[in-house]
């Protein structure tokens, strides 16, 4: 039951995601259009517009999926050497919790460099992406490419910090095939600590699907889940960035 649960949930995330991304359409009025900056690079987030101590949904952002379990979203400061930083803390027990943010189409040809800041404090107990009935990480970011009929032909990739399943690995979701995971962090041994990323999207896409990408960047996903191991997770996001290198 557990599994055929898990595989349930992400399923219907992704293409609520996919519901989300306007099936390869512009962008609707009123949805966040991050633009280049001088410094050549697109900043999908940064948390520095929200509301300090808001819980729940971040604004410019929206609930995909959360209600097994419990959810916990709230910004928070980060007081560190570079400053006060704000930062999404998220905290699941039992539960798939999931945010996705429309963007302007962003061309990773042009801006393949994406660049984000992360901490992992919990893991899901147990948790391994290489299968459906344990397939919970403690920080997911994603990327959606729709492709119409979005619902079978888009293509996702998740960036994961995953519990057990090894660092470098790049596979299908056992959950639904729209979705490749490439497992970033695996384990326990930097939990904690705050860790900036930089990964070429292009060159993930080429290894991935063994051509360059036609189509878009349309929407941007967070999530954290715990529900299939009906463990605790907690992790924080911080600033999520596109860039020419």
């Amino acid at each position: 039951m557990r599994q055929r649960i898990g595989r349930a949930a992400g399923v219907i995330a992704v293409l609520a995601l996919l519901g989300l991304a306007g099936l390869g359409q512009p962008a609707r009025s009123g949805a966040e259009d991050p633009s280049p900056s001088t410094s050549g690079t697109i900043v999908v987030e940064d948390w520095g517009t929200q509301p300090m101590g808001h819980v729940g949904v971040p604004v410019g952002w929206e609930k995909q999926s959360w209600s097994r379990g419990q959810c916990d979203l709230r910004i928070e400061k980060l007081v560190g050497p570079a400053g006060v930083r704000p930062v999404l803390h998220m905290v699941s027990d039992g539960d798939n919790c999931t945010i996705s943010k429309r963007v302007k189409k962003i061309d990773i040809r042009e801006y393949p460099i994406l660049r984000w800041r992360w901490r992992a404090v919990r893991l899901p107990t147990g948790g391994d992406a290489r299968q459906a009935g344990t397939d919970d990480q403690a920080a997911q970011l994603y990327l959606a490419f729709p492709r119409f009929p979005a619902a079978v032909r888009s293509r996702i990739i998740g960036y994961v910090w995953d519990s057990t399943a090894p660092a470098g690995g790049v596979f299908t979701s056992a959950s639904t095939r729209l979705v490749t995971y490439v497992v970033v962090r695996s384990g326990p041994g930097e939990l904690d600590r705050w860790i900036t990323e930089r990964r070429n999207v292009r060159e993930d896409f080429l290894r991935i699907y063994g051509e360059e990408p036609a189509e878009q960047v349309e929407a941007v996903t967070i999530a954290i889940d715990s529900n299939d191991t009906r463990s605790r997770a907690e992790s924080f996001m911080g600033e999520i960035v596109f860039g020419r290198q």
